[in-house]
């Protein structure tokens, strides 16, 4: 088991598999040994030779494993997905900024995530909810396009009995019986008061962040205290190949996290 990174930044190692779960028809969760220090929010560069990388968020992890959740799309992700317990997955990382635990702390919480946007922000819940960060109150609002897109089914049905969550779906559909709508519509529900030490976390697709940070904003949060990630923008790692680069940030270096008041001035 590699205990650090490779002293060469671009050098991955080989991490064992020691778990696969099916999240669903074409997303999985795989857990890799491995000992590094990390920040919820950061990503590893994931790759198998010959084949290619690409950059994926940590969904969780632990003091000598890490999770990646991955959906099969391409080249890459489709034959990790035909890896087996014991086979090799080559990462390098982590990399990126993750979310200011320090800034969050004893605050009310709030997290918006929406779809493969859970899964960046699911190490920093389970922090919340296990009592190693603790907050005055956390919030949770998960939407998902439909039911048959839902991931991490047993941690959401963990997370409800410990904290404030509404999981909804787009539209209503058969067999459903949960909250419907897009995440907005029960972001308007909140009440806030000026005086209370308030954190927004928002991750999910641009234009649900769009939105989202935009309700908070009629709802007079202020920007310093809203939190996003670029997620989509993370490239190598390592601010060289400056595909991330917007302005004179780089994502993959000064992100994926971000300050909302930074972040809104940033157009990709």
């Amino acid at each position: 088991m590699n205990t650090q990174i490779a002293d060469n930044p671009y050098l991955p190692f080989a991490a064992r598999i020691v778990e696969i779960r099916p999240e669903t028809d074409c997303e999985f969760t795989m857990t890799v040994q491995a000992a590094c220090a990390i920040t919820p929010g950061q990503f590893f560069q994931v790759s198998l030779p010959r084949i290619g990388e690409a950059p994926i968020s940590i969904s969780n992890y632990g003091p000598d494993w890490i999770q990646f959740t991955i959906r099969a799309v391409g080249r890459l992700t489709s034959a990790i997905q035909h890896l087996r317990v014991g086979d090799n997955l080559f990462i390098r990382g982590p990399y990126g900024t993750g979310f200011p635990v320090d800034r969050l702390k004893d605050s009310r919480l709030v997290i918006v995530a929406g779809g493969s946007g859970v899964a960046p922000v699911r190490p920093l819940i389970d922090q919340v909810v296990s009592g190693r960060l603790p907050v005055k109150q956390l919030e949770l609002i998960v939407g998902f396009k439909n039911s048959t897109s839902i991931i991490f089914a047993d941690d959401l049905a963990a997370w409800a009995k410990k904290c404030s969550l509404t999981l909804t779906v787009d539209k209503p559909e058969e067999g459903w019986s949960g909250a419907t709508g897009l995440v907005t519509e029960h972001i308007r529900k909140l009440h806030f008061s000026s005086s209370e030490d308030l954190q927004v976390v928002v991750v999910g697709p641009p234009v649900m962040m769009k939105f989202a940070t935009a309700e908070f904003r009629l709802l007079q949060v202020p920007a310093e205290r809203i939190w996003v990630s670029f997620e989509r923008l993370m490239s190598c790692g390592l601010g060289k190949c400056g595909h991330c680069k917007i302005d004179y940030t780089y994502v993959c270096v000064d992100g994926p996290v971000l300050n909302y008041s930074h972040a809104a001035n940033l157009i990709d």
